[in-house]
């Protein structure tokens, strides 16, 4: 399977964020984004997961399961919030996802136990989510990665609010999804420990 993005341009209001970008991604490949404040990193993000609408270009699957022509219906999307109900419990949150989304042809996600314990949060799944702290709950949002199967990874600053030890543990999670030939996407404005990925410098326009 190949992810393929060609000549991709957006706006955000008035203004032109990002013009001509093209890249592939081929089974167990990632693409680090790096840029500034405003350079467009996490509305090429929002395109790529089918959340907002290109100006121009393509965005597209090649060689992936049959009836499946946009990468959004293959994808996770983790973005600057962890898309979890504070009221709920870890659980009710996580089963939630899970039967939202489902698995996509070709794997099956994990069950909650399991996940929570890939996290290292074994043991809390019965707790609120607004009871964890802020480290806490974005380890649990990188739960919803693994409780559904999908290919595709679109994550917009995944380590935020995570000490180093959770960015190692982030670091294996990403690595484990490559080698069972998945393909992930990652914005950051920190080193992400991910090995051997092609790398996208976001420079923005300005108006």
């Amino acid at each position: 399977m190949r992810l393929l993005v060609e000549s991709l341009s957006a706006r955000r209001g008035e203004d032109l964020i990002f013009h001509d970008i093209s890249f592939d991604l081929a089974t167990g490949e990632a693409l680090v984004v790096t840029g500034p404040n405003g350079s467009g990193k996490s509305t090429l993000q929002r395109v790529l997961a089918g959340l907002l609408q290109a100006e121009s270009g393509r965005v597209s699957l090649k060689d992936g399961p049959s009836g499946f022509e946009h990468p959004r219906e293959l994808s996770h999307y983790l973005g600057h919030r962890n898309a979890m109900k504070r009221e709920l419990t870890v659980e009710e949150n996580l089963c939630f996802w899970q039967r939202f989304l489902g698995n996509s042809p070709g794997g099956s996600g994990l069950d909650l136990a399991a996940a929570a314990a890939a996290v290292g949060l074994a043991g809390v799944t019965h707790l609120p989510f607004g009871y964890l702290s802020a480290g806490q709950q974005r380890r649990m949002a990188m739960a919803k990665l693994l409780v559904a199967y999908r290919p595709i990874w679109i994550l917009d600053e995944p380590t935020a609010a995570l000490d180093a030890g959770a960015d190692r543990l982030f670091a294996g999670l990403v690595a484990g999804h490559r080698e069972r030939g998945g393909i992930v996407i990652a914005a950051t404005h920190q080193s992400l420990g991910i090995g051997q990925a092609k790398a996208l410098q976001m420079t923005g326009f300005a108006h």
